[in-house]
């Protein structure tokens, strides 16, 4: 898989560029799939002023304005969102039955970055719900990872999280929002299909699609709020 470790901060345009040649963000490493023989993952990414919303993404929406709060700010680190981080990866067995994560383990993974970054975290009164960790560049933005407590399933915080972002870059006046890769046939990471208009890069290309249309059996292995195996973090 190859890897590339910035030797001093990338700029926002210079950023862009990164996204768009299909590379994604994990502490301080960019990296992108190379398999011989095989293209299976995908670089998703959604051009917001054209994005639509299906009918089951606009009442996630109205359930989460009605119930959360947004906060936005730059990333950060604490007892709580390390608390509801553990949780996350415990209940939806993303820890691979690995130990707890601690603070130097959070701080490597989103927060030790060479690239300009936001956090959005969704609360219920005072009480921390979800965190959306978001990279910045001139023109794009990177949905790196999103967490929330499982007791707040019903609200869909992982699609509602993606919403916001959506609406985000279009208020700001941003391009593109990138979802990360792409698996058709992977729980994990076929959801993102569901969100659209988008373009997948496919030999070297961009490539527009429609949103795909899954049926609620489907939805219930595919959507990253529905699956308890779903991992949350753009992959």
């Amino acid at each position: 898989m190859p890897l590339s470790v910035p030797h001093a901060e990338v700029s926002g345009e210079q950023f862009d560029a990164i996204l768009a040649s299909g590379y994604r963000r994990s502490g301080r490493y960019f990296y992108r799939t190379n398999c011989d023989g095989c293209q299976a993952c995908e670089p998703l990414r959604i051009g917001v002023a054209n994005f639509n919303e299906s009918r089951s993404m606009r009442r996630v929406r109205r359930l989460g304005d009605e119930h959360l709060r947004l906060e936005i700010a730059a990333p950060m680190l604490d007892e709580e969102r390390l608390r509801v981080f553990n949780l996350h990866r415990a209940i939806r067995k993303l820890d691979r039955g690995e130990p707890a994560a601690d603070a130097i383990d959070y701080d490597s993974f989103l927060l030790d970055s060479y690239c300009e970054g936001m956090e959005l975290s969704f609360w219920d009164h005072e009480k921390l719900v979800a965190v959306s960790i978001t990279d910045v560049g001139a023109n794009s933005l990177s949905a790196v990872y999103c967490y929330f407590d499982p007791a707040y399933s019903w609200l869909s915080p992982g699609t509602y999280a993606i919403l916001t972002q959506v609406s985000f870059a279009q208020r700001e006046r941003f391009r593109w929002l990138y979802l990360g890769m792409f698996v058709a046939g992977n729980a994990h990471l076929c959801y993102k299909a569901r969100f659209g208009p988008h373009e997948r890069l496919r030999a070297g290309k961009w490539q527009p699609y429609e949103p795909v249309v899954i049926d609620k059996a489907e939805a219930m292995e595919t959507t990253p709020d529905s699956s308890p195996d779903t991992d949350i973090e753009y992959e």
